[in-house]
């Protein structure tokens, strides 16, 4: 479905439609012709250099239907513009696979509509499950650290990546990892506020570590530091439950058990990630959601 293009003698072929009977056999206004016509995506055929006048050829009606109906899918101009351009199966494939990522979206919405529901009816918040609390006592680590303020849609692109730069740099040049990745949140991170969050890996070498990050640190605001011996309350939950807005029964659950053993927390909360990642199954344990306690 390349998109045509322009004919430099049109007036000769008098099958070139006006774009007032191009719009008429799509059903597509003047305005949405000159956008489509800006992204790329539907150029008319010929432009007159003198009227400005836009003619179209008739197998152009196909593509603009097409457009329509994708534009129906509320896919972005941008990946229309992509899809078109594609043979017929890479174009279905790209269909179905902006179709799951909807559906997918679709599915965490439903979700915290049943959590704000039950939330603003003044139900139990915690409706993904019975969450058991329970507590630890985590020993001083050395950490390899990467602060960075973010907001929801950025946030598990750069966990992933800091992770991978953190570890690898552990593995590397800091004598390993010494425990399990965690990520703080010094604030909410949401749509509307981007934390900060900190990404903490926690090394075999402090003297390598301290190294390391003092040539990095100006690329990437990464820090090397003693992160305390400290208590945590946590639950443990599944990767099913790690996504958005999932998580947020977890958090509720903690924070619940907290007020009502008499305890308050006395850091900022965190995600220890424990398990391999891209090994898990949706129903396998890889991540704590903790708060520090007294």
């Amino acid at each position: 479905m390349d998109a045509p293009g322009r004919d430099p003698e049109p007036r000769k072929d008098p099958e070139l439609l006006s774009i007032g009977a191009f719009a008429a056999r799509t059903r597509l206004s003047a305005k949405a012709l000159r956008l489509y016509d800006r992204q790329g995506l539907l150029p008319p055929a010929y432009v007159d250099d003198a009227t400005g006048y836009r003619y179209y050829r008739p197998e152009q009606v196909e593509r603009a239907r097409t457009v329509v109906l994708l534009r129906r899918l509320d896919m972005p101009l941008a990946d229309i513009a992509a899809v078109v351009g594609l043979d017929g199966e890479g174009a279905a494939r790209a269909v179905g696979e902006h179709w799951a990522r909807v559906e997918e979206r679709f599915a965490a919405q439903r979700t915290l509509v049943d959590y704000l529901r039950g939330r603003m009816s003044g139900r139990s918040p915690t409706l993904y499950g019975t969450f058991e609390i329970r507590t630890t006592d985590v020993p001083e680590a050395f950490v390899l650290v990467e602060r960075r303020h973010v907001f929801t849609d950025e946030l598990p692109a750069w966990i992933d990546a800091s992770l991978a730069r953190l570890e690898r740099a552990a593995m590397e040049s800091c004598g390993g990892v010494a425990a399990a990745p965690f990520v703080i949140y010094h604030a909410e991170v949401t749509e509307d506020s981007d934390g900060p969050a900190e990404v903490c890996v926690p090394v075999a070498d402090p003297a390598a570590a301290r190294a390391w990050a003092a040539e990095q640190g100006r690329k990437w605001d990464v820090r090397a530091r003693v992160e305390p011996a400290h208590r945590l309350a946590y639950t443990r939950i599944t990767k099913a439950q790690v996504v958005y807005p999932q998580i947020i029964g977890a958090y509720d659950a903690v924070e619940a058990w907290l007020e009502r053993e008499g305890l308050t927390s006395t850091g900022p909360c965190r995600e220890v990630y424990f398990a391999e990642w891209d090994a898990a199954g949706p129903g396998d344990q890889v991540c704590d959601v903790a708060y520090p306690v007294g």
